[in-house]
């Protein structure tokens, strides 16, 4: 299984959504056209968009303006990640601090916070705005939780969840969330669908902190090993730092707490393996998928339940 069959359902809501974007790009700025030009030649999965559509089961166009706000929230967190990451690639193009400079992400990923907000007054819904702001709130929480914690390899599990959660979660929660309320649903169906998409977002970037270790650089459009190169320790590496008797413990930090090369990353992708944190991160993964598909299969008159089902499997069984 793969994204395109999931969204397979939806695939004329995506064309839709496709030349809806290009169109929202539009720009008389001659830098920030070449720019959005480029961002197109690595666009990525479509996936908060594809959720929404999912959630929503109907196309209209408050959906289309919420898909498009999304995508471009998305964007631009991505924009502002590369900066702080310092990142040369993304999604297999250069970055686009990298190709201009750090100033110039930042501030593209302004623009691009700003276009969305502008698109989500016309969906005409207090309560979707509401949404939105609630999750871009969040991801900037999350943003600076990961500045904080960065580097510190005592971190506790609970507080690399948490910080996930609003890093990553909340806007796949906003993405079901709207896609509810475009619907005309309310109540325990838009609330279970928010928790829906909380626990795939969790599952989604659990199994990307494994990509990051154990995936193929030109499967997933990045570099390996930037989160330790970073000094992000995230899930499978947390696990296996406990696990450890004392022996291997001293000589990791002692890695990660200066310049790496490759074969640094391959020894901590060995330990990590070697102390259990890549199964036990898997199913962690595994066990966000099985609370999100139980969720939606609780809920009636979902349309999409089915295609549902199946991206929260895909969330933590992908390979990109």
């Amino acid at each position: 299984m793969d994204f395109s069959k999931v969204f397979a359902p939806i695939s004329d809501h995506l064309d839709k959504f496709e030349i809806e974007f290009k169109r929202a790009l539009e720009t008389d700025s001659e830098i920030i056209r070449t720019i959005t030009e480029h961002l197109y030649g690595g666009r990525g999965k479509r996936l908060r968009p594809a959720l929404l559509f999912l959630s929503s089961g109907r196309a209209n166009s408050a959906s289309l303006y919420s898909a498009l706000a999304v995508e471009l929230i998305h964007t631009a967190t991505l924009l502002h990640d590369d900066v702080i990451d310092e990142s040369r690639t993304r999604r297999g193009i250069e970055s686009v601090n990298y190709k201009w400079t750090n100033l110039v992400s930042v501030l593209m990923g302004d623009y691009f916070f700003a276009r969305a907000f502008r698109l989500l007054v016309k969906a005409e819904s207090p309560e979707i705005l509401a949404s939105f702001s609630e999750a871009t709130e969040r991801v900037s929480v999350g943003e600076l939780n990961q500045v904080l914690f960065t580097g510190n390899f005592d971190i506790a599990e609970e507080t690399y969840l948490n910080v996930i959660a609003d890093k990553t979660a909340s806007l796949f929660a906003c993405s079901a969330e709207a896609g509810a309320l475009c619907a005309g649903q309310n109540g325990r169906i838009r609330q279970g669908l928010k928790q829906y998409g909380e626990y795939v977002g969790m599952a989604f970037q659990i199994t990307d902190d494994l990509l990051d270790l154990i995936g193929e650089a030109h499967k997933t459009g990045k570099t390996l090993g930037s989160d330790i190169r970073e000094g992000w320790v995230t899930l499978p590496l947390i696990q296996a730092l406990k696990n450890d008797n004392g022996s291997s413990k001293e000589r990791i930090e002692k890695i990660l707490g200066n310049d790496i090369g490759q074969s640094d990353i391959s020894e901590v992708v060995n330990f990590v393996r070697d102390r259990g944190g890549i199964e036990y991160a898997e199913q962690k993964a595994r066990d966000y998928v099985k609370n999100a598909v139980e969720i939606v299969d609780s809920l009636n008159g979902l349309p999409m339940k089915n295609a549902l089902m199946d991206l929260a499997n895909l969330a933590a069984e992908r390979d990109r």
